[in-house]
Order: structure tokens, then sequence, then C-alpha cells
């Protein structure tokens, strides 16, 4: 099987949910225009309607493959997913921080860190890459202009600022999520992210 994204722990193809049990008493249409005994009618009133996906602690259940827990129709709808969080990160570190980390760590270098060591978190990688290619850039600005005292400054200064902005930005907007785009940079990061 294709692995579609590098950092999941597993295929989002080998948790799925089981189809439900057959209803009985209920019978396939016939093109012929009979009705099907088993069908609802005034002398033959239908069962109460029972949901099929509700959990359920009986034993039959269980003989179906309803377990309550891990990959069946258990008191949790997210039991199928393998309990993916967007939360969690593969450093033991608080998303948040982690996300600071990598404007922090002495960017692109921190980026790029980062990028290597954290698989689970979309959050975390889009600030790494973004900090990876807006740093590498400004680097590049810092070589250019390396002749002038003044500008060198002016840039190291502009620096500075950023990595307060964005280091703030990552560390505030992680309770949603939201990310923080520099223009140019931000999407670039965004397309490779969603590319991954």
């Amino acid at each position: 099987m294709a692995d579609f994204a590098p950092y999941q722990d597993q295929s989002p193809e080998t948790n799925r949910a089981l189809s439900p049990p057959p209803i009985e008493g209920r019978r396939s249409f016939s093109p012929g225009g009979r009705r099907s005994p088993a069908l609802p009618s005034p002398t033959n009133a239908p069962k109460p309607f029972v949901n099929p996906w509700a959990p359920t602690h009986d034993s039959s259940a269980r003989a179906f493959g309803n377990s309550g827990g891990n990959g069946g129709f258990g008191g949790d709808i997210e039991s199928g997913r393998g309990r993916l969080n967007e939360f969690d990160t593969s450093l033991p570190i608080r998303l948040d921080y982690e996300a600071c980390l990598a404007y922090l760590l002495l960017p692109p270098a921190g980026g790029v860190l980062l990028l290597v060591m954290e698989q689970k978190s979309d959050y975390v990688r889009f600030h790494a890459w973004q900090s990876a290619l807006l740093f590498s850039a400004i680097f590049v600005l810092h070589l250019i202009f390396s002749w002038s005292t003044f500008l060198s400054w002016l840039i190291f200064i502009g620096d500075l600022g950023l990595i307060g902005l964005l280091t703030f930005r990552a560390y505030r907007d992680a309770d949603t999520l939201d990310r923080f785009e520099v223009p140019f940079f931000g999407p670039l990061a965004s397309r490779i992210l969603d590319d991954e």
C-alpha cells in the first residue's frame, strides 16, 4: 500500500468501519411489482427502528465485531481512526512550544531540524517550513548586503522583529491551529505541506 502521508502512524485504510448487521424481516425489492410479505402492511406492523450503529453492550453485538473499543462501533465515533489527535507531536514537547522552536532555534536551522524530527503535527511542520524558507531567503539577503554595515544591521533588526512576531503568533494560534502566513513564504509552506 502506498505511503501517502509519511508522518502518519498508520494508513487510514487499516481501521475500516464494519457494515451494520442486516435487519431481519427486510427483503429486497422484486422487479415484478409484487410485495414481499415481510414488507410493512397494516396486518404486518413494522418493528420499532433500531439503529445498528448505536453502541450496545450485549453479547450479540460483540459477536458482530463491536468490541466497544478499538475499531468497532463502540462508545466513541473516532474509535476507528486509531485515536488520531491534531495536537499530538512526535517530540515530548507541547505543540505550542514546539511550533515556537521553529523560529527560536537559530533559524533556518531550527526549522530544518523540526522538519526532520517532527512527523505527526501539521501545525508544527507548517511553521518549520515557513521558518526554513523565510529565514533562508533572509540569510541570502544578509550575504548580498554584507558589504554595508548599515544594511546588515537593518536586516538583523528586521530578523529579530520577525522572529518575535512569528514566535508570538505560533504560540498564540496553537489553540485553534490557525496558521499565520507571511507573504509569499506562508502560502508556499502551506502548499508544500499539503503535497506531503
